[in-house]
């Protein structure tokens, strides 16, 4: 069993609650520091980015966030639920009911349609039995109900895009990670990108948390957590 973790001031759990987070590859002999002692919290709600030069630790962090890497120490809980040391296939499982994933290169399914493409993941989910209308409305929603049987290379690189975001909101997660999610694309893409983010985020209690390195994208946030060398700067700001 895994307990939620209460947030101290609220009395309800913290979207992400992260605490001294660590993350160290290694390189022969010796082990390269990542992540140095990383920790803060975000509500339920919020709309954060991530920034930081090159280099500082930002996709690594999205990674441990998202499920998708282990922290080498420090903890991190996702709505209450303390992920750090979940079993490979309790995490599969959450990352399916609470976090959608959005990469910067789409990561499709060269082989599917689009319409394939966002019903993936809800095959091994509780919307198995609705899959294909659920998927339908989600493309439609994002402005693609006339390429559900195109495939990725007859897409344009912002429609790939817009599959994307669709396939990771199909699940209705509580928390969205996006990993420079305009970085492949032009300005006017870009924006859509975003205004799509900005749709989503005020239909619900989304958590949304984006890394980037474009000033625009950061501005769209409430929030940012800057990293410099594995740390967080202080304090964090708003936008």
């Amino acid at each position: 069993m895994h307990a939620p973790v209460a947030n101290g001031s609220t009395g309800r759990p913290a979207a992400i609650d992260v605490a001294d987070l660590t993350r160290s590859l290694p390189l022969g002999a010796e082990s390269i520091p990542i992540l140095r002692g990383v920790s803060f919290c975000i509500e339920p709600g919020s709309w954060v980015a991530i920034t930081g030069p090159s280099g500082s630790g930002k996709s690594t962090l999205l990674g441990i966030l998202a499920g998708l890497d282990r922290p080498s120490g420090g903890r991190v809980s996702l709505d209450g639920i303390d992920i750090t040391r979940m079993h490979e296939t309790e995490l599969a499982q959450l990352r399916n009911a609470k976090i959608g994933v959005v990469f910067q290169s789409f990561n499709l399914i060269p082989a599917l349609t689009a319409l394939e493409n966002v019903e993936a993941p809800l095959y091994v989910g509780q919307h198995r039995r609705e899959a294909r209308p659920r998927a339908r409305r989600m493309l439609e929603r994002v402005g693609l109900g006339h390429r559900l049987q195109h495939q990725p290379h007859q897409l344009s690189g912002g429609e790939q895009q817009r599959v994307a975001v669709a396939r990771a909101l199909v699940t209705a997660p509580s928390i969205v990670v996006a990993d420079e999610p305009t970085g492949n694309l032009d300005s006017k893409n870009g924006s859509q990108i975003l205004d799509l983010f900005s749709q989503f985020h005020a239909d619900g209690n989304l958590t949304l948390v984006v890394v980037t390195h474009d000033p625009e994208v950061a501005a769209r946030a409430g929030r940012r957590l800057h990293l410099i060398d594995g740390r967080l700067a202080s304090p964090d700001s708003a936008a």
